[in-house]
């Protein structure tokens, strides 16, 4: 098990946009250890790509929209028609909000903490009286996948596969539990933007950060990147599956920049009626607790409608390198 930091060549050092070369190797992915939906861990290889050394900011979106005039999925009233049964009156523009209760509630019901909120997009991301004052170092929020696959292909990038996204987040430490090693607070440092306290009432702020944080308040892992773990969960281009594949029996055998499974299976059980596909999302956000939803580790994922738009989702993107790229 490779637990060590790669020797960093000069391709791995930082572009002029903030990009990261990642060598591509083959790696362990998924846990056998936490959540159902990480297993198996097994074998993959990914090649060679660039990553973004932080999830997309604030200004880097607004920057998008002045350019393009890119109206959000948030910013849009819904089509009746792909919510049978939805009331009228909620078929309003808006997102869903993060809205801690006074007391302890039931975890089962994620409803006692997320509110939606009529007008709540990038702009508002607490809904309407706020805004983005001091906050152009943050990553953006309330994006669907459709509003972070427009800002990628607008940069001339793309968005991550799963697997690209795990193997960079994990830094080239191999197995490892976390992004930077096997402790989660090592010396009760906090290394990433999570939740302290019991969550979703009491909110310690221990690390000085209540809800978001600029990008590299925290260190960097093994590859240069920031806030790949906690902070906001980040879009990959994979469709949901409920595991993994099971490890090949071969090393001859191992995916070769596996991407996901079909968007048929991605579909909601719980919700026959709704044809929305759903996406895997990764890394855990500022609202993930030892006591409730421990994803913010590498093999963590989540499944996302990919209209859902919240005030902890947003991404990072990708550029591959293709036939004719100067070496």
């Amino acid at each position: 098990m490779n637990r060590h930091h790669r020797q960093r060549s000069p391709q791995t050092m930082p572009l002029a946009d903030e990009m990261v070369w990642i060598e591509g190797g083959t790696f362990r992915m998924g846990s056998d250890h936490h959540y159902p939906e990480e297993k198996p861990a097994h074998r993959v290889s990914v090649a060679g790509f660039f990553i973004d050394a932080t999830p997309v900011t604030n200004a880097q979106f607004r920057a998008f929209v002045e350019a393009t005039g890119h109206v959000t999925v948030a910013e849009i009233a819904p089509d009746p028609k792909d919510y049978p049964g939805a009331r009228p009156e909620m078929l309003k523009a808006g997102s869903l909000v993060f809205t801690p209760p006074p007391h302890p509630v039931d975890l089962r019901n994620w409803q006692q903490w997320w509110a939606f909120r009529f007008r709540a997009s990038w702009r508002k991301p607490y809904g309407p009286g706020s805004s983005l004052k001091g906050l152009d170092d943050h990553p953006v929020v309330h994006v669907a996948y459709a509003d972070a696959l427009a800002y990628a292909q607008w940069a001339g990038k793309e968005l991550p596969s799963e697997a690209e996204w795990e193997f960079a987040a994990r830094g080239g430490l191999d197995g490892a539990e976390y992004a930077w090693g096997e402790e989660f607070t090592p010396d009760g440092r906090q290394m990433a933007n999570t939740w302290q306290g019991e969550f979703p009432f009491q909110n310690l702020a221990l690390d000085g950060f209540e809800r978001t944080s600029p990008v590299k308040s925290y260190p960097p892992n093994g590859y240069g990147l920031h806030d790949m773990i906690g902070n906001v969960w980040e879009w990959t281009a994979d469709f949901w599956t409920t595991r993994h594949p099971e490890e090949a029996a071969k090393a001859c055998c191992v995916p070769q920049n596996p991407r996901g499974g079909p968007e048929e299976a991605s579909y909601d059980p719980g919700q026959p009626t709704i044809r929305i596909p759903r996406r895997v999302v990764k890394g855990g956000s500022h609202l993930c607790a030892p006591s409730y939803c421990r994803r913010y580790r590498p093999a963590a994922r989540h499944a996302e409608p990919v209209d859902s738009s919240m005030s902890h989702i947003g991404f990072r993107c990708v550029r591959r390198p293709k036939a004719g790229d100067p070496s």
